[in-house]
């Protein structure tokens, strides 16, 4: 077995042993330059790791037109479980004498463009975790949209995986239930600013102290059986 493909077991067992769901390796070569981060900072980094944590599908079914208080702590909870695995698997490589970055779950640099540090969606499908659906969310063809995810950079000999050709046919359950009416036929014509004005919304409700629906996500079940 070639080192690529051992440090690729090696790691994944690792994060599975710490309640993670989803892992997948991605070559991020020809996407450096979209990050919002220093040249500096990511310079030698060739590698992401994505991993993703299903979502409680009770808490989720709770959810009808607006997202609940059960909703928000869960989600903060799940970022919170995300970035402390990030961190632990980026201080097991570096023990191993390779670098690491873990970049955060849910730190939002622009909320307008809903822009982060990276896109952990667009790293998941290059990391072969699913395909960005009509929701604008990475779809994963065995729990849909119900899962979040978390990056780590790095430079470790891992196995790389490949895209999956899926995508969402003839779903459009979301389109129907997006309360703000930013889900489209085309996955291209998502309304970002629609979407945020309605996050808006339901912040100044008090629901949540972020910025967080979660009806397209609930709704989202992957592929049929």
């Amino acid at each position: 077995m070639k080192k690529e493909e051992r440090n690729y077991i090696l790691l994944k067992n690792f994060v599975f042993a710490r309640e993670i769901n989803l892992f997948g390796v991605a070559d991020i070569a020809e996407i450096k330059n979209e990050f919002l981060l220093d040249k500096e900072t990511i310079d030698g980094f060739d590698k992401a790791i994505s991993l993703g944590f299903k979502l409680n599908y009770s808490i989720l079914e709770e959810i009808q037109n607006k997202p609940t208080k059960l909703y928000y702590h869960h989600y903060r909870q799940v970022n919170f479980l995300l970035d402390r695995v990030s961190l632990s698997l980026s201080s097991f490589i570096e023990r191993m004498g390779y670098r690491a970055l873990p970049i955060p779950a849910s730190q939002i640099i622009d909320w307008e463009k809903q822009r982060a540090h990276l896109s952990h969606k667009k790293i998941g499908m290059l990391a072969g975790l699913g395909w960005i659906g009509r929701n604008n969310l990475l779809v994963n063809p065995e729990i849909g949209a119900r899962f979040r995810l978390v990056t780590v950079l790095t430079d470790m000999p891992l196995k790389i995986d490949k895209p999956i050709k899926y995508d969402c046919g003839k779903c459009k359950a979301c389109i129907s239930v997006c309360p703000a009416n930013a889900i489209k036929e085309q996955k291209e014509n998502f309304d970002h600013l629609a979407c945020f004005e309605k996050l808006k919304e339901f912040r100044k409700e008090g629901i949540s102290n972020q910025y967080i629906c979660g009806i397209c996500v609930k709704c989202c079940k992957g592929l049929e059986k």
